[in-house]
């Protein structure tokens, strides 16, 4: 049975007026990471937040734990879903988000992590694969979130569950993706695996 919430009427409202469309029935199960793209602009964030509201998802996001220790702004954060993460840790994030859905499971309580692939509003060479391998090693599904400027149209309707084949799964995605049109469609990157770091090491040793 799909996984649904209740929104706000008004929130709904303001989006309707502003032209946008909601397509959303539900999600698989009660955890998982919505992928949201293109992210190209400050106004993905207002749109978003509007959508947020709207469907009534309890949406979570990342953030520095030393973030939540500021009383008032710690207290803002998790109220709109802020997980504190420490970056400084052994264990990385992926680790420690794979700790937070087993926990999540075992309670049975919603986490559905938003993320942009992107990692910026600019351009760049391909997406950060840390959604991809919080998903597999969690083993929670994906939601292929549409964020279409062009159509005035967020659509939630695409899931899927990893594979472990990155070449595989990115083809996918990539598909599912084809067409949408992001604020600033030519800062919209191309749907294929990339890391900084591999660009990092590139110039180092050049």
């Amino acid at each position: 049975m799909p996984v649904t919430f209740k929104g706000s009427p008004l929130a709904a409202a303001v989006l309707r007026l502003w032209g946008w469309q909601l397509d959303f029935a539900g999600f698989p199960a009660p955890q998982g990471v919505a992928v949201v793209y293109p992210h190209t602009s400050n106004w993905d964030f207002v749109v978003g937040m509007l959508a947020k509201w709207a469907l009534g998802i309890p949406a979570n996001y990342l953030a520095k734990d030393s973030l939540f220790r500021i009383p008032l702004l710690g207290r803002w954060m998790r109220w709109v879903g802020g997980i504190g993460i420490d970056r400084s840790a052994k264990h990385g994030v992926v680790e420690q988000m794979t700790q937070v859905y087993a926990q999540a499971k075992a309670q049975d309580r919603i986490v559905w992590l938003g993320v942009t692939p992107e990692g910026t509003r600019s351009l760049t060479p391909g997406w950060r694969t840390g959604f991809y391998q919080m998903a597999v090693a969690a083993q929670v599904p994906l939601a292929l979130v549409k964020f279409d400027w062009g159509r005035k149209r967020i659509s939630i309707e695409d899931f899927y569950w990893a594979t472990g084949d990155l070449a595989h799964d990115f083809e996918h995605m990539a598909a599912v993706y084809a067409g949408v049109r992001g604020y600033h469609a030519d800062q919209a990157c191309p749907i294929t695996p990339w890391s900084p770091r591999a660009k990092s090491d590139n110039e180092s040793s050049s």
